[in-house]
C-alpha cells in the first residue's frame, strides 16, 4: 500500500512514517519545513520527501496516487494540499487513528503523557525494556540515541511505548491524540497550561487527560506524579484503575531522593504492593536536573510493572544516552560547550537551566532562547519567561518572525543579563564574543532555530583560530 503523509517531518508523523515503512508500505510525504534530525532518518529509511504542500503531490501526473493519506495535525482547511485531498475523494485518516488501527492492536501499550518530559521519559522506558531483553516497539517524539531512530515495531509480544501527546488529532478530529491509544499503563508526568492555540484554559486540558484516564482498563496501571494539583483534579473526576504515585513525597509508592545537587546520582525507593516487596536502588547517570530524575523514576515504575526488577533498571540507566535535542552536547570548541535542548515552555526552560546550573561548577551558563511554540507566539505565558531564566548568567533572546508580541519589555526587565536579537548572525556573533573557555552555551527552541547550533560551533572555531 502507498501511504502519503502530510506534515511528515513533524516528530510524531515522521516516527509514524518509519513504522509504516517497517510494515512494508511505500511511503511518501510532504512538509513545509524540512530539517534534521527527522529529515535525515526519513531519507535513510527510503521515504520520499516532498517540499511544500501542493495539489500535484496527490496527482497521477507526478506519480502513483496514494492509496491512503495520513493527515498531520498541523494541516488545516485552506491548505492547497488539504483542499486537493478533500476534492479528490481519496481515503484519509489521522496519524493517531492509523497508529491505533495498524500498530497498537494486540500490544501492551505504555503511554507517556504530560506537559513536560514525555520524550525523555519514553526514551528511558524503551531503553530499560531493551536492556531487559524485551525488544519493545516505540514511537517517540524525538530520536533516542540508544536506538538511532524515533520509532520501530519491535517484538510483537513486547510492550509498545508511545509518547502520548495531548495536542489535537487533526483538523477533522479535535480530540487529543492520546485518546486513541488505549494504554494498559499510562504515565501522567505533570500537567499545566500549554497549547494556547487550541485550549482556552487548564480545565480544558484536564478534561482531555481525564478522557485518557477513562481508557485505561481496571487491570491496568496509572502512574501519577505527586505534587501535581492539576493531575489530582483529573483523578477526582473519576478513576477506575489502580493508581501509584511517584515523586519525593513519603506517601508515594515510588520515591526519589537526590544524592547530588545536580541530580546525576539519586536513590529510588519502592514501597511494594504487598509486605516484603519493598525495593530500592541507586542511579548514577549523565543527565542532570531533578526533572530528569523524576522522568527516570516514572520509567522505572512502568518497567517494573512489566517485570523489570529495580536493580536491573537502575544499572541500565548508567548506559542511557539523552535523546537528540534533550541536553544534547552538539560540540565543544576551545573548552566552550554547545548544548541543544528542546525546552520551550517556561517551566521546561527553568528546569533545564536549574539542572545545568548545578552541573556547571566552572565557567558561566549562557542561554540562547527562541520562543517559537504556538503558546509562546501568542504570548500566553510571556510573563513567566522572566523568572524562567534566573539560573542563567546571560540570556540571548531571539525574536522570531511572526511573534504576536514584542519582547522589548521582557528583555528590559532583565537588565544587563539579557539581550534581544532578531538577526541570527548578530546573535551568534554576540554569543561567541562573550563566551570564554569553560562556559556552557545552551540553546533552547522547539524548532530548527535557523541552524544556530552549527553556526555557533563554526563561529567558535573561527574565533579560536583568530586567537591562536
Amino acid at each position: 500500500m502507498h501511504l502519503h503523509i502530510m506534515g511528515i517531518c513533524g516528530t510524531f508523523m515522521g516516527s509514524l512514517a518509519l513504522l509504516a515503512r517497517e510494515l512494508g508500505h511505500q511511503v511518501s510525504g510532504s512538509d513545509q519545513h524540512v530539517y534534521p534530525p527527522m529529515s535525515v532518518q526519513l531519507v535513510e529509511a527510503g521515504i520520499t520527501l516532498m517540499e511544500g504542500y501542493h495539489a500535484e503531490h496527490l496527482s497521477p501526473a507526478t506519480g502513483p496516487v496514494p492509496d491512503l493519506v495520513i493527515v498531520g495535525n498541523a494541516m488545516s482547511r485552506g491548505n492547497e494540499e488539504v483542499e486537493a485531498l478533500l476534492n479528490s475523494g481519496l481515503p484519509y485518516t489521522s496519524g493517531a487513528q492509523w497508529l491505533a488501527e495498524h500498530v497498537l492492536p494486540g500490544r501492551r501499550v505504555i503511554a507517556v503523557a504530560g506537559t513536560h518530559g514525555k520524550t525523555t521519559t519514553a526514551s528511558v522506558l524503551a531503553w530499560l525494556l531493551e536492556s531487559a531483553g524485551l525488544a519493545p516497539g516505540f514511537l517517540i517524539g524525538g530520536v533516542p540515541r540508544n536506538f538511532g531512530v524515533s520509532a520501530r515495531l519491535g517484538d510483537p509480544q513486547a510492550p509498545f511505548v508511545v509518547e502520548a501527546d495531548e495536542y489535537d488529532t487533526a483538523f477533522f478530529d479535535k480530540r487529543s491524540k492520546f485518546v486513541h491509544y488505549r494504554p494498559h499503563i499510562a504515565i501522567l508526568n505533570n500537567l499545566e497550561f500549554d497549547h494556547a492555540d487550541i485550549f482556552p484554559d487548564l480545565a480544558a486540558i484536564e478534561r482531555q487527560f481525564h478522557h485518557l484516564v477513562r481508557t485505561v482498563p481496571s487491570q491496568g496501571h496509572l502512574l501519577v506524579a505527586d505534587e501535581q494539583p492539576a493531575l489530582e483534579r483529573v483523578l477526582a473526576q473519576g478513576v477506575w484503575t489502580p493508581v501509584a504515585h511517584f515523586g519525593d513525597q513519603a506517601a508515594s509508592a515510588w520515591q526519589l531522593r537526590l544524592e547530588r545537587d545536580d541530580a546525576s546520582r539519586f536513590q529510588v525507593i519502592y514501597s511494594g504492593d504487598e509486605p516484603g516487596q519493598d525495593e530500592d536502588g541507586v542511579v548514577e547517570w549523565t543527565l542532570t536536573g531533578e526533572h530528569n530524575a523524576r522522568n527516570a523514576l516514572a520509567a522505572l515504575a512502568a518497567t517494573h510493572r512489566c517485570g523489570v526488577d529495580l536493580a536491573r533498571g537502575c544499572a541500565a540507566l548508567a548506559r542511557f544516552e539523552t535523546p537528540k535535542r534533550r541536553q544534547e552536547v552538539r560540540g565543544e570548541i576551545n573548552g566552550i560547550q554547545v548544548i541543544d535542548d528542546f525546552a520551550h515552555h517556561p517551566t521546561a526552560i527553568a528546569a533545564t537551566l536549574k539542572g545545568l546550573r548545578a552541573a556547571t561548577t566552572k565557567g558561566r551558563l549562557l542561554a540562547v532562547i527562541e520562543p517559537r511554540s504556538n503558546t509562546m507566539r501568542l504570548g500566553a505565558l510571556r510573563e513567566r519567561l522572566i523568572e524562567s531564566v534566573a539560573d542563567a548568567d546571560a540570556v540571548f533572546w531571539f525574536q522570531p518572525a511572526g511573534l504576536d508580541w514584542s519582547m522589548d519589555e521582557l528583555v528590559a526587565t532583565q537588565g544587563d543579563q539579557a539581550q534581544l536579537y532578531s538577526d541570527i548572525n548578530r546573535l551568534v556573533n554576540a554569543v561567541v564574543t562573550q563566551a570564554s573557555p569553560l562556559d556552557r552555551i545552551v540553546v533552547m527552541s522547539n524548532g530548527g532555530f535557523e541552524g544556530v547550533h552549527e553556526r555557533l560551533l563554526a563561529a567558535l572555531a573561527l574565533a579560536k583560530e583568530g586567537r591562536a
